[in-house]
């Protein structure tokens, strides 16, 4: 049977007293203190037929950490997935906390395999050692869960046995160096002890507002040279003119902001660098890219002879469009789809398609524009001022990898 789990309330005090007894597990709460952390809210516990069997107790030490304190299955109904479903719980619940930038933690007893494997499998690294009782004679392993994507070097990997508590307190010596999987060394548990690569975060930032300076003055040029060229021809839209000024002032507004990052970089001072180069690349795309692409069909469609030619010219740019939008390199795959981003993706990439059709069949291009210009506004403000900065691209995979 599946485990279901949930936060404990006071009615469950017995059930958890008698369990926490039974399991008896180091650094667990009992007692006063127990009953204390259910009524705080703080112990989650899996049922399985209406039975407890399992608990986890949390602490909050600080506003953005969270501690697991302890995590018990009951003998009969070990290795059944309930220990991972009290943990998903617990992870589930503290997403928001890492969102924030705050911490999952856990300490716990090196030699305990079960929970070393439990913890992770579910994404925790124990990244050091710590001394504790008397003397500082106890060795705990810090555990940390991860929520950034970070590289192993693939050549700098040993193990370590469990049992060797001061090879392994050595090998978490350096701050690069972190637990990462369970082995089994000559037929006993061993840690695999893997380095880590450390990047340059100021250095990251800096080539990434270097990037979108460069990447929006060419559009901006491009789209100078079509504005003169519009205000050239005489046979040119006055919509599609329209469009290609917004857009132009919008991209220049988007340089602006990317040199805003830049300033923010080297100063170092509020770590406003992801908002700010949110901004930038929302009024990059939104402003300038997607105007400038929708733009070409039309005055393609305005100016040629051939009504075949201009809407097939139109379905390709829709299609692209379409292929671009699902795609994991466009803005909106770093946000969470809604129907309402859906729909409003689709109007994006429908337009070039729905513009050229109107004009091949001698109809204004206006109100195509129009709807196009809104699309494009309604999306930028819904990522500018309804959704967080930008979090990278939401891709199920292990918080640690080698690098390809």
């Amino acid at each position: 049977m599946t485990a279901t789990t949930r936060t404990a309330v006071p009615g469950d005090l017995p059930a958890v007293l008698a369990l926490a007894a039974e399991l008896r597990i180091p650094g667990c709460p009992s007692g006063a203190g127990l009953e204390q952390a259910v009524r705080d809210g703080l112990v989650r516990v899996a049922e399985v037929l209406g039975e407890t069997v399992g608990l986890a107790v949390l602490e909050r030490p600080l506003p953005g950490h969270v501690r697991l304190a302890c995590i018990g299955v009951v003998t009969g109904r070990r290795r059944r997935g309930v220990g991972s479903a009290l943990l998903g719980h617990v992870l589930a619940e503290a997403r928001g906390t890492e969102t924030a930038g705050g911490t999952v933690s856990c300490v716990a007893d090196p030699g305990g395999t079960a929970l070393a494997g439990l913890l992770l499998a579910h994404g925790f690294l124990g990244t050091r050692t710590l001394r504790t009782g008397p003397g500082g004679r106890a060795l705990r392993l810090y555990y940390q869960h991860k929520v950034r994507v970070e590289y192993v070097d693939p050549d700098a990997r040993h193990l370590v046995p469990v049992a060797d508590a001061e090879q392994l307190a050595d090998s978490l010596a350096p701050d690069d160096h972190a637990v990462t999987a369970l082995a089994v060394l000559s037929g006993e548990p061993a840690f695999e002890i893997s380095r880590f690569e450390r990047d340059d975060p100021s250095a990251l930032q800096s080539g990434e507002a270097q990037a979108g300076i460069a990447f929006s003055g060419s559009v901006l040029a491009s789209l100078t040279f079509l504005v003169g060229f519009s205000f050239a021809s005489s046979h040119y839209p006055d919509d599609v003119r329209l469009l290609l000024i917004v857009a132009t002032f919008v991209t220049t507004m988007s340089l602006i902001v990317y040199a805003s990052a830049a300033g923010e970089l080297a100063r170092i001072r509020s770590n406003a660098f992801g908002r700010i180069m949110k901004w930038g690349n929302v009024l990059s795309e939104y402003g300038g890219v997607l105007p400038f692409l929708a733009s070409l069909p039309i005055t393609y469609a305005q100016l040629s002879a051939s009504a075949w030619l201009t809407v097939l010219t139109g379905l390709a740019f829709s299609a692209g469009l379409a292929l671009y939008e699902r795609s994991e390199f466009s803005i909106a795959h770093r946000f969470r789809w809604t129907p309402w981003s859906t729909a409003l993706a689709a109007v994006t990439s429908l337009a070039p398609a729905a513009s050229v059709i109107t004009v091949a069949a001698g109809l204004p291009s206006w109100p195509s524009t129009a709807v196009l210009m809104t699309a494009l506004a309604a999306r930028a403000a819904v990522y500018l001022f309804r959704r967080g900065a930008e979090s990278g691209v939401a891709v199920h995979r292990r918080v640690w990898q080698i690098r390809q």
